[in-house]
């Protein structure tokens, strides 16, 4: 279809995504490109009711229940939410073990969700035409492409590891206030160790390197990135580097950066400054740092700055409030559309000092712009590569990407370091005291981003429990500004060729890793009429 100058197309996507199917978008289109957006999250969560009045230690069971995907990480935010409420000591084998465990979980995510949920659309229809398509169908296509099939089956295998530890993945609850409820065997370290080194040699460097991570980890700059992908025929020929040229080929650098400002909360503690953990003591403790990059300024991380926006979603009120302070009153989405709410995301923001309240993107991109922070203690992570990039290109769909597949060989070099550093004989636990009451904060870095408890203990039992997810940070609505949340943001400017396959919005929503297939519904602007009904890519 044909869009014209006298013409605005709505498009409604429902819903949108893989996997999940709580996210809905609607889209104005002028002229084939997107000049207003709003993510729709129709799913109500409910959690922090739940929670309210049970014990302290509740959450360690109930939040990882939210995501069966990352219930890891909800374990390891929860419980540093109790630590620090209840003033716990972590032996260093603990802290040690929990980044082992939250290491792996991301590791598996990466090549699943690169395979399985964002590189089969690299095959649409609509790329038939473009230089080097039949090798995309070669490599990408689901199901059957050479890749895909051993991406999706080898990226179980880090996983493997985190059970050896926690007994079973997902939905482990081996992680409790003062340390871990494991005691693990120099067998169980000899086969996490063949695990990870199988993973390494048949995936991450045979097939998506296509050399040595230590290689590709002299890596820091655009420039030596781009002479790395044609510094042999190995590399040429690998994942990594077909997938930077053919994304570019097909103007995946071009749309979809949205505000280019970022969060990270960071994860993983250096066991000798997290002993006792705390919530002021805890950016320091990061190996992979938290911190704040907006309007090309480095910020530090400070959670007293975090609020959630009520205005637009279906929630009593408008306004925010520190997730402390946090209130979670649903209300019919009959009486919020009436009040020009329209999800049940709140809309996370944060007060960056001269900015005021500012939306920020969370995920792997803003760890990685995050580390290219050169101001850092000894022990934390430096790595320039991403932001260099950034500053020469931009933000968009491609760099998203980009960042998080980086992460592969970063995180199994720590993970692989931090195995050798357990020892067998000293202790995993330290039995705490239990206050009857009391604020924490616990926070990690999740596949998809930042994600936080905020827990207030009163007489023993759970007075306040506030939940801040990656995707409500990024599918957030507008928030009483008007802002919008970022992932709307993001689709703004976005092209759409085709309105029977707006593949280039599924692009813009899977680079953040949101979920299911998707069902599109277009109406015209004028008319309200229906014109077609359809999937993007007709693919789980």
């Amino acid at each position: 279809m044909t869009v014209t100058d006298n013409k605005t197309i709505d498009l409604e996507v429902s819903p949108l995504g893989r996997v999940e199917g709580d996210l809905d978008l609607r889209v104005k289109i002028n002229d084939g490109v997107v000049t207003e957006a709003w993510t729709e999250a129709l799913m109500f969560r409910g959690f922090e009711i739940i929670l309210r009045g049970k014990d302290p230690q509740a959450g360690l069971i109930m939040t990882p229940r939210i995501c069966g995907i990352c219930g890891g990480s909800h374990l390891y935010k929860a419980c540093f939410a109790i630590d620090t409420a209840w003033k716990t000591v972590l032996p260093p084998n603990a802290i040690t073990v929990r980044n082992i465990a939250q290491a792996c979980e991301t590791l598996q995510s990466i090549p699943r969700w690169f395979y399985a949920l964002f590189a089969i659309d690299l095959v649409n229809k609509k790329y038939a035409k473009a230089k080097d398509y039949d090798e995309a169908m070669r490599r990408f296509a689901p199901f059957v492409g050479e890749s895909y099939e051993p991406g999706v089956v080898l990226g179980a295998k880090p996983v493997e590891v985190y059970a050896i530890f926690g007994g079973q993945w997902p939905h482990s609850s081996f992680m409790i206030p003062g340390g871990v409820m494991c005691a693990p065997t120099l067998t169980d370290i000899t086969r996490s160790i063949a695990i990870l080194d199988y993973w390494r040699q048949e995936w991450l460097e045979n097939r998506f390197l296509g050399c040595s991570i230590e290689r590709y980890r002299q890596v820091q700059t655009w420039e030596q990135l781009l002479e790395w992908c044609d510094e042999n025929e190995s590399q040429h020929n690998s994942d990594l580097a077909f997938f930077i040229r053919y994304a570019m080929g097909i103007g995946l650098d071009k749309y979809g950066g949205g505000y280019g400002n970022y969060l990270a909360m960071g994860t993983f503690f250096e066991p000798s400054q997290y002993a006792t953990p705390t919530v002021d003591g805890r950016s320091r403790a990061l190996i992979t740092r938290a911190g704040v990059y907006s309007n090309r300024t480095d910020l530090p991380f400070d959670q007293a700055r975090v609020t959630e926006d009520v205005t637009h979603s279906y929630f009593k009120g408008t306004g925010s409030l520190h997730p402390w302070e946090g209130v979670t009153e649903p209300i019919d989405p009959a009486e919020g559309r009436a009040q020009d709410k329209y999800t049940w995301a709140k809309a996370p923001r944060y007060d960056v000092p001269g900015q005021g309240f500012v939306p920020l993107e969370v995920g792997p991109f803003a760890r990685q712009m995050v580390a290219g922070n050169p101001e850092r203690e000894v022990w934390q992570d430096y790595d320039p590569l991403i932001r260099d990039i950034y500053s020469k290109i931009g933000p968009s769909i491609f760099l998203r990407v980009l960042a998080r597949l980086h992460e592969a060989p970063k995180y199994y070099e720590m993970t692989r370091r931090w195995i050798d550093q357990i020892d067998l004989h000293d202790r995993f636990y330290i039995k705490p005291v239990e206050r009857e009451s009391g604020k924490g904060f616990g926070a990690t870095e999740a596949a998809r981003g930042a994600l936080a408890d905020w827990i207030v203990l009163e007489d023993n039992k759970i007075a306040n429990y506030q939940v801040i997810t990656p995707t409500a940070w990024n599918i957030g609505p507008k928030d009483g500004k008007g802002a919008n949340g970022p992932m709307e943001q993001s689709f703004i400017g976005a092209p759409v060729e085709d309105l029977h396959d707006p593949i280039e919005l599924g692009h813009v929503a899977r680079s953040f890793d949101s979920c299911i297939v998707c069902t599109v519904h277009a109406y015209d602007g004028k008319t309200g009429e229906e014109m077609a009904q359809f999937k993007v890519n007709g693919m789980m």
